[in-house]
Formats: C-alpha cells, structure tokens, sequence
C-alpha cells in the first residue's frame, strides 16, 4: 500500500472553502482529511481541468491574421482548419505535446479537446498525450468520434450530418458535446433538441435558452479570453455568465484555441474574474470541478482521486491574503506552484 500525507491550507468541497488540514492519500485515493489547528505555509488547491481545447492549434499560434469567426476557425475552410490539414503528423504530435505540458507546469491535470482530422487526428493527440501526467478527454471529428470518449461537433449549422453523429453516440454511450451560442444564439436550440451531454460558449443564450439548458442540467464551458479575442462579444453581457449561475446551470472552465490563447487556467479565471465579477469560489470551482460525464472530479474530498497542487506561499506576499480562494483566481500564481500530486488510474503520475 502507497500511503502519502499532504498538510496546508486545504481547499475543501465543490466550491473550495479554505481550511487547515491534512490530506492522506492511499493508492491514489483520498482515504482521509483530518483537521489541524494550524497549517504550514502551503495551499493546496485542486488541480484544474481544462474543459475545452483545440490543441492540435498549437502549430498556427499567435499567427498574424484578422477576420471575423467564420474565416479564422469555422470548419472546413477556416484558416486554422487549412494551416491544420497542411501540417506534417510530427510536428502537430510535438505540437500537442508542447502544450499538454505547459498545461501540466500550470497546474491542470485533464482537458476536453475537440480534435480534427477524423480518425488519424484522434491518433496524433493519443500520441502527444503518451506518458504525461494528464487526463485526456478527445471528442473526435470526421469519423474520430468512433475511436475516442465522444463527438466534439461544431456549430450544428456547420455540420448536416449532426443527428447522426449524435444518435450512434448516444447508441454506444459515448458523450456530445456542441459548440453552440458563440456567433449567435441561432444554432442553441438545435444543439438542446440533441441532449447534449456538454455545450460549449453559450456566448448569446438567450433568457429561455438558459432556462432550457439549467432544466437538462447540461454543464457549459466558457472561454471568455477566446470569445473577447475573436470578436464575438465585447463586454460583460456575453455571455450571460451571472444569469446562468442564478438559474443553475454548472459552468465550466476552457481556454478554447491555442492558436489565440495559452492553454493556462489560472489566467483564464483571472480574464473571467476581471470581466464577469464572479464569485472567487464559484469560479474557482468551475475550473477545478473535473468532467462529471467523463468521471473525473478533482474535488478534495475523501474518496476522489487525488489531484492537486500545492503552493508554496511561505516567502510570498501570498502569505498576507485575506482570502486565498480570491488570491488564487485573481493572482494566477503559477511560480508558486511547488508540487503538483496528479493521480491518473490511481497511479502517482507526477510530484515535483
């Protein structure tokens, strides 16, 4: 038996709430939390997971380019679609790699990511994610949907064979997810008439959308940075963040292209916290919640697999927060980031 203990200012639950304590690990398990009176010097956060990437955009990244969404990203013929069909296998598998670690460096143990190129584009990113310490989920395209977790379909009225691709998903148990509310609100009900088991962007959901979506209990992943980046909303409004969380809806984390945007949570929360005035908790529990579809949790509590980071705050300005939840999302420390404990399969993957 493998038995490790982790002390610190732990952050605790769904919603992290900070509280001195002691993690034992066993096998890759919580086995117990054991309050303490006083904590060292360390916060210990979940680890994040990254629900929505394009990865394989890591070979066009910060390309100078300009135009609206649909002649930078919208499949077939967008920009990103023709520079990703012109790359050699090898340099998109190194791609991938690249980035998967720097996710990894900062402090995200998992990531959603919607993968091109069919069959042989979900192989690729198997192959980038080889002997890293972190939880893929790939839902595949052009036929990648049949060897992977699931279908990552762009905007239904991008893609006509949509019902399709979902029917034989839901057939083999395998997740749907849809881009769906990033332009416009035009293509939302479309993508809930499927039950999908994930929406990503929601940036224009309309009132009765949210209502629709918080009733299914469908979670949305937001990327604030990529939709202010591509010019699909520009202010607080969009999207409608506070009105989905009042209505219930569970809002996810995702930094969406890396051809526009580093793959890193920390600044991400910190985008949203700026624009939106979220609550530093929820926000926080939004980025660290894992993929329930998907069985990953990365919540510290007993029984979950443990996944977190440790953050050294002992020479730190850290060290005179008021609220290290906030302090977190707000500050993206990443250089105080001393160990990352990321248990996949119950197998210890990576401590520093």
């Amino acid at each position: 038996m493998d038995e490790r203990s982790y002390s610190g200012m732990v952050f605790l639950g769904d919603i992290p709430v900070p509280s001195p304590a002691t993690i034992v690990v066993r096998d890759g398990v919580i086995a117990k939390i054991e309050d303490e009176k006083h904590a060292p010097e360390r916060w210990i956060c979940p680890a994040f997971f990254n629900a929505h990437t394009h990865l394989a955009d890591t070979v066009a990244m910060d390309l100078p380019c300009s135009g609206d969404l649909e002649s930078l990203v919208t499949p077939p013929q967008g920009l990103k679609h023709r520079i990703l069909a012109e790359s050699p296998s090898d340099k998109l598998v190194t791609a991938m790699r690249r980035s998967i670690t720097s996710m990894i460096r900062s402090g995200t143990a998992g990531f959603a990511d919607f993968r091109e190129g069919g069959v042989g584009g979900v192989s690729l990113l198997q192959d980038a994610c080889r002997g890293l310490s972190c939880h893929p989920v790939i839902l595949g395209r052009e036929g990648g949907e049949e060897v992977s977790d699931g279908a990552g379909i762009s905007s239904a009225r991008d893609i006509d064979s949509y019902a399709e691709i979902v029917r034989r998903m839901k057939r083999d148990g395998k997740i749907v997810a849809f881009h769906a509310g990033e332009k416009d609100s035009s293509d939302i009900d479309a993508a809930l008439a499927c039950e999908p088991d994930l929406l990503v962007h929601a940036t224009h959901a309309a009132p009765h959308q949210i209502r629709t979506i918080a009733d299914a209990e469908i979670p949305v992943v937001i990327c604030p940075r990529s939709n202010f980046l591509l010019g699909v909303t520009a202010s607080a409004d969009h999207p409608p963040v506070r009105q989905m969380i009042e209505q219930g809806v569970r809002i996810l984390i995702g930094t969406d292209n890396v051809m526009f945007v580093q793959p890193d949570i920390m600044q991400e929360i910190s985008f949203a916290y700026t624009v939106y005035q979220i609550p530093p908790a929820e926000l926080l529990g939004a980025a660290t919640a894992g993929l329930e579809i998907a069985g990953i949790n990365h919540s510290i509590k007993e029984g979950n697999p443990a996944n977190f980071n440790i953050f050294d705050v002992s020479d730190s300005n850290l060290l005179f927060s008021h609220d290290p939840v906030a302090s977190i999302v707000k500050r993206s420390p990443v250089d105080r980031i001393c160990a990352r404990v990321f248990y996949i399969e119950s197998k210890l993957l990576n401590i520093i």
